[in-house]
């Protein structure tokens, strides 16, 4: 079999390890689908399929090594040991994803028991990237000029007095771009650059990995619970796992206006803070703000990680805004790992159906704070804005 593009198990979001473990621990017979979506309309190479065939295949002699289970052991206490026994002996199952091409639309779709399909998503998107760019000609980069960008742009970030992290997984141009950027990050001081979303990199520069749950956790939730308790029971499901660790709650599944009619004065305390993932950053910033004011709970106790497409433009306005009112901090993806001259890749792989044990597969969305992200079947979506009484 040949070698793995992807150095290893742990070349993933944070996320995706922290929900598995909490899957495996209340969900271990629920079953997931999930479908690729090219946002972006890229047209993709003759037999790019079979190219990213070879390398999903390829990904089945990927194994946690003893190290990397130490690091786990190390910096993560709330993973459960028998967790980590368990991810020792994981490997991909290319079986469960599904690849065809027509012409030069891709088509990509993952179906199996959730706690295992849950890792696929990441590392596929990173490939898809990566692959996109090799196949297309498009992989000769400067390491100069990536150290360059990316030294100016810790300069100016550090000048802001602002703290970050790598989000940069997912649509990085290739995993050397990332790797390389995340050891300039690293090197420039660690007031500044608090960790990365990629496990392996964490370990490899020594700092931090970061994430909590992504949209997935409240779209199983929804399908399980419905879409009034999908919130709540998502979060008290978390905080039934993690006890007061990993406390940043995603907001925007359902909209944030739906989320914190849920996000009641016990969650708020529960939680440290939340995360802003679409639409307006200081709209956000603001209804935030006004929650934590009308729970009698001080903004400045809590925090917001900004997440959603930033450059410094964006980061400098938001903190001008959020300086003495809440705490902040940013995570910033594409602009950090695809900042190469190339126009960057707008590509999805979003869960789709679910099937909770003793239930029927149940078509999944996604409502976003902003409509063009949006995911899921449309009647779906008319049938969750009519539950939740969103315009």
């Amino acid at each position: 079999m040949s070698k793995s593009i992807l150095p290893s198990i742990l070349d993933n979001d944070f996320y995706k390890f922290t929900m598995q473990h909490a899957v495996v621990k209340l969900f271990p017979h629920a079953k997931a689908r999930y479908k690729f979506i090219n946002r972006g309309k890229h047209a993709f190479p003759p037999n790019f399929a079979k190219v990213l065939q070879d390398a999903v295949d390829s990904m089945a002699s990927i194994k946690l090594s003893l190290e990397e289970k130490r690091f786990l052991n190390h910096n993560c206490p709330y993973l459960d040991p028998v967790y980590l026994d368990f991810l020792q002996g994981y490997c991909y199952n290319p079986e469960e994803v599904k690849i065809s091409q027509q012409a030069e639309n891709l088509e990509v779709s993952i179906e199996g028991h959730w706690y295992r399909t849950i890792l696929w998503e990441v590392p596929l998107m990173s490939l898809i990237c990566e692959l996109f760019y090799r196949e297309t000609n498009q992989m000769r980069v400067s390491d100069d000029e990536i150290i360059q960008t990316t030294s100016k742009k810790a300069e100016m970030y550090r000048g802001l007095g602002v703290t970050i992290a790598d989000f940069g997984t997912r649509r990085r141009h290739s995993f050397t771009v990332q790797d390389l950027v995340v050891k300039i990050l690293t090197s420039a001081g660690s007031g500044f650059f608090v960790g990365s979303s990629n496990v392996h990199l964490a370990m490899k520069n020594n700092i931090k990995p970061i994430g909590t749950h992504a949209h997935e956790w409240f779209m199983f939730h929804a399908a399980r619970f419905g879409y009034k308790m999908a919130n709540s029971e998502a979060l008290e499901n978390w905080t039934n796992v993690y006890r007061g660790d990993l406390g940043i709650a995603l907001s925007d599944t359902y909209t944030t206006k739906s989320f914190f009619t849920q996000f009641d004065k016990k969650l708020a305390k529960l939680f440290d803070g939340v995360r802003h993932d679409s639409n307006d950053p200081i709209e956000f910033a603001k209804m935030t703000i006004a929650h934590y004011q009308s729970l009698g709970i001080d903004p400045l106790s809590k925090t917001i990680i900004f997440s959603d497409a930033l450059n410094y433009e964006k980061v400098a306005r938001i903190t001008e805004f959020c300086n003495g009112k809440i705490g902040f901090s940013f995570g910033i993806g594409t602009n950090l790992t695809n900042d190469v001259g190339l126009k960057a890749m707008n590509i999805v792989i979003k869960m789709t159906e679910a099937k909770p044990v003793n239930q029927d597969w149940t078509p999944v969305i996604k409502l976003s704070d902003e409509k063009g992200k949006y995911t899921g079947d449309p009647k779906e979506i008319e049938l969750a804005k009519s539950i939740l009484r969103i315009e």
